[in-house]
């Protein structure tokens, strides 16, 4: 590549990253239908021709945003395979992923409008969420294999499953609604016990 076209890359790149750190900044106090793409290319000092060259609408940016939401929970679901009793590491995701969703509350309700706009969107938090059916379902076949947990559906349709009682835990926690959030985490813990081990799980390490 020619320095020429290095440079041309690298300007394009802060662009961009000027476009979405001009949103993320925006929906701090505001929502997402409520930002037009004129106020987001203005505070970024670009052009709305330049936002449409990267983005084809405002939820595609806000998808774009999340991508550090997406890691932290691939780093969440690492805690599933670390030490402790069953019990104490599925509470180290769920605990995991609330915090995560304290970090970026702004960018999970912008996400939410963004998803039920477009159905772009949509598609992209679906499989954004099926690239973790394969890391939950291999916890649930190892803990078969082990004498562990009991024989039952297959270990994707588990995980798909209890992938998307996370889905729905955190849309409550960003809604709003009657259970505290520890009475949350209680009982999405026992859910998925109750799911993998088909009964409490004992205390010992696994």
């Amino acid at each position: 590549m020619t320095p020429s076209a290095t440079g041309t890359h690298s300007k394009g790149d802060q662009r961009r990253a000027a476009l979405l750190g001009s949103l993320d900044e925006l929906l701090h106090d505001s929502s997402l239908e409520s930002i037009s793409i004129a106020d987001i290319s203005r505070r970024a000092g670009v052009t709305r021709s330049a936002f449409y060259f990267y983005f084809e609408n405002k939820a595609v940016a806000v998808a774009a945003l999340m991508e550090e939401m997406y890691d932290e929970s691939f780093a969440a679901a690492d805690l599933l395979s670390g030490e402790g009793t069953p019990a104490e590491r599925i509470e180290g995701m769920v605990r995991s992923l609330f915090d995560s969703f304290d970090r970026h509350e702004h960018l999970y309700r912008a996400m939410l409008e963004a998803r039920a706009e477009s159905p772009a969107v949509r598609q992209l938090w679906d499989a954004d969420r099926e690239s973790f059916v394969p890391v939950i379902a291999d916890l649930i076949d190892t803990e078969r294999s082990a004498g562990r947990a009991p024989a039952g559906p297959s270990s994707a349709t588990l995980a798909g499953v209890l992938l998307e009682l996370n889905d729905r835990m955190l849309e409550r926690l960003a809604l709003g609604g009657p259970l505290s959030r520890d009475e949350l985490v209680a009982g999405v813990v026992h859910v998925w016990l109750s799911t993998i081990y088909g009964a409490a799980a004992p205390e010992e390490d696994r």
